[in-house]
């Protein structure tokens, strides 16, 4: 089974850490990036770009309308992603718990969500 891990976190929490805390905070995520891909059952890991950068594409009156910004409202944001292949769901929720935003960054709003996938596409 495949599960998709969104990395979440709260823009406002994290602007309001002294850049320091920032540096420091980031600083431990390669380690723990590397542990979890170390499993082998981590088939990618991303970190998203900046959210001023996205765009939003939506139906509109019979045409695609694209906007700036997230594609929903909410206090968190997506800023990273991954996808695991694991036997069980306890499984997948041990290798997830590897990834820093499981592990650190409770001050700046950091959260994982872990979704059963039903499918995916292969090359």
């Amino acid at each position: 089974m495949k599960y998709l891990g969104l990395a979440y976190f709260t823009p406002e929490q994290f602007a309001a850490m002294a850049p320091e805390d920032v540096k420091a905070l980031v600083s431990q995520c390669p380690a723990l990036d590397e542990k979890m891909r170390a499993t082998g059952k981590v088939l990618i890991s991303a970190s998203l770009g900046d959210v001023e950068s996205w765009r939003t594409l939506r139906p509109r009156n019979g045409k695609t309308h694209v906007t700036d910004g997230p594609y929903t409202e909410s206090k968190e944001v997506v800023g990273g992603l991954f996808v695991i292949e694991a036997d069980t769901r306890d499984e997948a929720l041990r290798i997830a718990s590897m990834h820093p935003a499981a592990t650190l960054g409770e001050e700046g709003g950091w959260a994982i969500e872990l979704i059963p996938l039903d499918f995916y596409l292969s090359r």
